[in-house]
């Protein structure tokens, strides 16, 4: 981690670096396989490309990423300092560091501490943090989490039809395509009556979406939501805004524009939401439900049939 974070993130990361260093485990039986994948600058730029490998029992994140690239670590072999060479830093007041990701899921352990199980998609990105010191889920992993789960569970899909006309059936289609269990439908515009550890999708303009808790993080900006996106109005004449890598406006879409996005609220599983200004703007966000849309990125906005990934650089 970046040398001069606080001193009570430092000692949390150092306490659980040290429970898990030393934890090694001869080779198990092999589980399948895993996907590696390393960025820079939010997805930006490719570092490490992606690349499989098999993985067995006694496999961590650590190990699969030291299979695959030339890394430096610290706290104790617990937390990665570099990744060819890209090395944490701080400088002219910004910070940047390594995170990773499995199955678009922000990890809250350390990677030597986080065993696979085999399907994982493991995501690691190089970035400023200052705006944003956690970013708890990305929809850059598509298809997962709504094909394999995370945490090494599958989990059911609530998709949760908030005002969103034919978009709601679309994303439905979609998610079962790609393998997920999506729940069965709870009624027109109803919230879904699901079980607490199922991924909840939330199709539906941003006016009606932002009732709801995990949603309206939004508004907080990203510190609270991890999402570099926000929303001027909450009615008739809503604009979406695009953040730039300081969490500040750098981009304002016009009618019918759309977002993909996750957060995630507390330890409860992640939220995506497909949202927009308008019933337009909804219907553009649910056709970007595909790996060339949204591979690699944080969260996509969309305008006129253009993608522009977030945060805007």
């Amino acid at each position: 981690m970046t040398r001069r974070r606080s001193t009570a993130v430092a000692t949390a990361l150092f306490a659980a670096a040290f429970a898990t260093a030393g934890c090694g485990f001869g080779p198990g039986e092999d589980v399948g396989e895993v996907s590696l994948t390393v960025t820079r600058d939010y997805g930006a730029e490719s570092v490490v490309a992606l690349r499989s490998d098999t993985v067995s029992e006694s496999d961590t994140v650590m190990r699969m990423l030291e299979r695959g690239a030339d890394i430096a670590t610290r706290y104790g072999g617990g937390f990665v300092q570099s990744i060819d060479g890209l090395e944490a830093d701080e400088r002219f007041g910004h910070s940047s560091d390594w995170f990773f990701y499995v199955d678009g899921v922000e990890s809250t352990v350390g990677a030597a501490d986080y065993p696979l199980h085999g399907g994982e998609a493991i995501w690691w990105d190089y970035r400023d943090w200052s705006a944003a010191m956690r970013v708890p889920a990305v929809v850059g992993s598509w298809p997962e989490p709504f094909a394999h789960g995370y945490d090494g569970k599958r989990r059911p899909v609530a998709v949760e039809c908030i005002g969103a006309g034919a978009a709601c059936e679309a994303v439905r289609g979609v998610l079962a395509g790609v393998g997920a269990d999506v729940e069965p439908e709870s009624g027109v515009d109803a919230r879904s009556d699901s079980a607490p550890e199922a991924i909840r999708v939330l199709v539906g303009p941003w006016a009606r979406l932002r009732r709801d808790p995990a949603a309206a993080q939004i508004e907080a900006g990203p510190q609270a939501s991890g999402v570099f996106a926000d929303f001027e109005g909450g009615g008739p004449g809503t604009r979406l805004v695009g953040l730039g890598l300081d969490g500040k406006p750098a981009l304002t879409f016009g009618p019918g524009s759309g977002l993909v996005a996750a957060t995630r609220r507390y330890d409860a599983p992640p939220t995506w939401l497909v949202t927009g200004v308008d019933e337009t703007g909804v219907e553009a966000a649910a056709e970007l439900l595909d790996p060339a849309d949204l591979h690699n990125r944080y969260a996509v906005a969309t305008e006129g049939g253009e993608e522009t990934p977030l945060p805007v650089r």
